[in-house]
């Protein structure tokens, strides 16, 4: 994989990232998250097991890696996966403003706790660099949401100047129907009329669609442009056994099949192919899926399967709801 600009904020990229939600700790909600990790769930092996995946994304030519502080142990075990060997070219991005409370367990009442303030913002980049060092490039609001204020938290957007001017690259992530609105809102920010943002990141997948014009506004505007959950968690797999899903399934396997691709590469595929697409992130916890993901690039992606694709989109609110709904496992 050829390394890209990320937008204009001097970082590079490759058209897939990892993103590492799935590796950090005992509990996610993809489909499958439990059989990928084999029920193996000390610390030592899931170590074990992300510097495994790692390393093979590195292999495959991925550059881009993707954190949270609410992942778990994500940020620690890319952090010895890094210092373990030389890494020259890699970018690395986290987030901040949700707190990971689930104690290691599958099942919790809560597994993260939300918080945009500024006390937590400056609790957990003190935290990210103890995990990360240098290596950290970029820093992201974790779902900036209308409904969190942290778009119109002066004391946030102060403190991230800061950092910005410090040398970090600030971005955002959005989640939810209303990523479209965010997106708009966060072009509008500015620190001592600089716009402050230099990336977002935005779920859009073949069933969620909704950000997409306001994504290529960021893109016309400079930002670079991440795409996360590009497999809907598993529901663009063979794993989804929803049987009000079965059609769909079908026909994105029919698709598949003709172009002599898995069903994840087709999926990821329809996102790397947008013209303001930057990177889209795999949410593999496997040696074998991750390599799977990487060669979506050699897809043959054409507007003619485009077409024969455009009819798997759903509503925003009922793609959120289904998400709302998958279980932690």
């Amino acid at each position: 994989m050829e390394l890209r600009q990320l937008g204009n904020s001097g970082l590079k990229t490759t058209r897939i990232g990892l993103g590492l939600a799935a590796l950090g700790r005992p509990g996610y909600i993809n489909l499958g998250h439990q059989s990928d990790l084999r029920a193996r769930y000390d610390i030592a092996a899931m170590e074990e097991q992300a510097h495994q995946v790692l390393s093979a994304a590195w292999d495959s030519g991925v550059r881009y890696f993707d954190a949270a502080r609410s992942y778990g142990r994500a940020e620690a075990f890319l952090g010895s996966w890094l210092r373990s060997r030389a890494r020259d070219g890699v970018t690395v991005g986290s987030k901040w403003g949700y707190t990971y409370t689930a104690d290691w367990q599958i099942e919790a009442e809560h597994h993260e706790v939300k918080e945009h303030s500024v006390e937590v913002l400056q609790r957990q980049i003190a935290e990210t660099r103890d995990c990360l060092g240098t290596a950290l490039c970029l820093y992201q609001i974790h779902s900036a949401t209308l409904e969190s204020g942290v778009l119109e938290n002066r004391q946030v957007l102060n403190r991230l100047g800061e950092l910005k001017a410090a040398g970090l690259r600030i971005g955002l992530s959005v989640s939810g129907p209303n990523q479209a609105a965010v997106i708009r809102q966060a072009l509008a920010v500015e620190i001592a009329g600089t716009p402050l943002f230099d990336t977002v990141q935005a779920t859009w997948n073949l069933l969620e669609q909704s950000a997409g014009t306001a994504l290529a506004e960021a893109h016309q505007a400079g930002l670079g442009i991440i795409i996360k959950e590009a497999l809907a968690n598993g529901r663009l797999t063979s794993r989804n056994d929803d049987p009000a899903f079965a059609e769909k399934l079908a026909a994105l396997s029919r698709v598949a099949t003709d172009l002599g691709a898995e069903l994840d590469q087709l999926a990821l595929a329809a996102v790397i192919n947008q013209p303001w697409v930057d990177t889209a992130l795999s949410g593999a916890a496997t040696v074998a899926h991750v390599e799977s993901n990487a060669a979506a690039v050699s897809v043959a992606w054409t507007a003619d399967v485009a077409g024969q694709l455009s009819e798997m989109r759903e509503e925003p609110a009922v793609y959120w709801l289904t998400r709302a709904g998958l279980k932690w496992n």
